[in-house]
């Protein structure tokens, strides 16, 4: 086993000796083959009246690099051996295009979160939602830039290339590579999901208590009946971050108990499976959470064009107890978009 420096680069380099490179081959097209057919599925679940963004264009680009890797696997396993533009191509290639493939993902992390964030911290204020083609060109040679940037870089790192060149010598070990941004990234969400859950406790349980799913107007809407003098119809960053709490773990609760059972068993993932669709939505849901907590001030301005989110519905409604039936009302009192 070697292992490349942390202080390098931002990943772990492990490696293992396979005893037969045909199964390695194998289960690496089976790894990819699942991971697409994953892409596709929460490609076709999310929700489709959500304005673009950077985020939807970069998910949109993964899963095209994932069904390429997919078809340059398939393409070297079947004709094994051949030449394409004077270049041998050989089953060695297979794990070679896998390795850059992990090295460029690993580093993707930090600058899809940070475009991301910047991406709706500027957008938040607009009153009206764009319509042009000028920002749908922007995120597409956004998504561009990054792709060729980290990849630029990957390539012509020292240590990469020489970790990449060292397999000429090794052709039936293929090694696997586990990004260090990943793994700060998900433990800083999880820290701060557990700081927000531990100080919105009390407003947790008793919104989970009072909570009620219903229809509004064709929309699947979370309602919490109040007395005309509650508590919870003050505006507040404190009452919104339960409701955010409420909002967000109701939808991705499994992936975030699957993100803690990872960390605490310090599972290492190769970074080609772990840059995921589902782990991209989970990451914008938390930073639409986030944008909402600090700008809580505008959430009730109806000139604000809010960030949709494709899987967490965040519109919830408060209204007098009174009042049962919602669609007896033109609009529910007091809507709020959490």
């Amino acid at each position: 086993m070697t292992a490349l420096s942390a202080e390098n680069c931002s990943f772990q380099y492990q490696l293992h000796q396979p005893h037969q490179p045909l199964d390695v081959n194998c289960l690496l097209y089976l790894i990819i083959l699942g991971k697409i057919l994953l892409n596709i599925l929460t490609l076709g679940m999310r929700r489709k009246n959500t304005y673009q963004n950077f985020m939807e264009y970069f998910c949109i680009s993964l899963a095209f690099v994932d069904l390429l890797l997919l078809v340059n696997i398939s393409i070297i396993s079947y004709f094994t051996d051949f030449i394409l533009l004077g270049i041998r191509f050989t089953k060695y290639h297979i794990c070679l295009f896998t390795q850059i493939i992990s090295f460029t993902y690993g580093f993707l992390h930090y600058p899809v979160f940070l475009i991301a964030c910047i991406d709706y911290c500027l957008n938040f204020s607009k009153t009206n939602k764009l319509s042009s083609k000028c920002p749908k060109l922007f995120y597409f040679f956004a998504v561009i830039l990054i792709w060729i940037s980290v990849l630029v870089y990957v390539l012509g790192d020292p240590a990469i290339y020489q970790s990449l060149k060292a397999q000429n010598v090794y052709s039936y070990q293929c090694p696997f590579y586990v990004s260090i941004q990943s793994y700060w990234l998900s433990l800083s969400m999880m820290l701060i999901l557990l700081v927000a859950f531990i100080t919105s406790w009390s407003e947790v349980i008793t919104l989970i208590q009072a909570i009620r799913i219903t229809s509004y107007k064709n929309e699947t809407i979370l309602y919490f009946p109040f007395s005309s003098h509650s508590s919870y119809t003050v505006s507040s960053k404190k009452i919104l971050l339960s409701k955010l709490v409420v909002c967000f773990l109701g939808t991705w609760l499994p992936f975030v108990l699957l993100q803690v059972v990872i960390l605490l068993l310090e599972v290492q993932i190769p970074a080609y499976i772990e840059m995921n669709i589902p782990w991209l939505y989970f990451v914008n849901s938390f930073l639409i959470a986030t944008i909402y907590w600090f700008n809580c001030h505008k959430l009730y301005l109806r000139e604000i064009s809010l960030p949709a989110d494709p899987f967490v519905n965040w519109k919830c409604c408060f209204i007098p107890l009174t009042i049962h039936n919602l669609e007896q009302i033109e609009k529910p009192i007091s809507i709020i978009i959490c």
